[in-house]
């Protein structure tokens, strides 16, 4: 089977497997989408969920976020780790967007890459899913995993697993396989211990039993 083939076949099993497929990250528009998926780096969609409630109740848009005092968003974020990190990025980006887009979310990949603490996974994060836009491919530890493990790539750099992803995978699917691979990764096929034997994907994959972490 030629990797075309395969992951062709591969998104059309997990289709069928994960029909209510979505982002996992709660949020009320773009600009609330931008914070969580900054929250949500080193840390689960399930933790930042629970912050996230408290959080947009105070800080519901660029506004009032640019406004915000930095211990105070540190207090409420604490729980998804680096949180100085994260509220000064968090805040930043919110004054760039007021001060260089009306508080609203850009809808191109050039402005959202120059937000603070906004790199090139977090901009398909948004344009894919707040906007409908096939910018690329989120590749995020799942999407990176199971795409070696499915012999899609052979590297280990991000953007290097983009590029041949984007080859691979029709590009009104990029959001769509992204998010499928982020389920079956966390469902199926996690980085110790994949449930091969169950495994929707286990006669096409060239990993299928043999336990690898990579």
């Amino acid at each position: 089977m030629t990797r075309a083939a395969r992951a062709a076949e591969t998104l059309r099993r997990l289709r069928a497997a994960y029909p209510e497929v979505r982002c996992e990250l709660d949020h009320g528009g773009p600009f609330q989408l931008l914070v969580a998926t900054i929250l949500s780096a080193q840390c689960t969609d399930a933790r930042v969920n629970m912050v996230t409630p408290a959080l947009f109740a105070q800080y519901p848009d660029a506004h009032r976020m640019a406004d915000a005092r930095q211990e105070d968003v540190e207090a409420i974020i604490r729980p998804t780790g680096f949180f100085r990190a994260k509220a000064k990025n968090i805040r930043a980006a919110a004054a760039a967007l007021v001060e260089r887009h009306g508080g609203e979310v850009p809808r191109d990949m050039d402005s959202l890459t120059r937000l603070p603490g906004v790199g090139r996974k977090t901009a398909n994060v948004l344009l894919g899913n707040a906007y409908g836009i096939e910018a690329g491919v989120v590749v995020d530890t799942h999407v990176a995993r199971l795409s070696r493990r499915l012999g899609l790539t052979r590297h280990a750099d991000p953007e290097k697993i983009e590029t041949d992803l984007m080859k691979l995978v029709p590009r009104p699917s990029w959001s769509l396989w992204s998010h499928l691979l982020i389920w079956h990764g966390r469902r199926r096929c996690p980085a110790r211990k994949p449930d091969c034997p169950h495994c929707e994907l286990a006669d096409i994959c060239p990993s299928a039993g043999k336990q690898r972490g990579s």
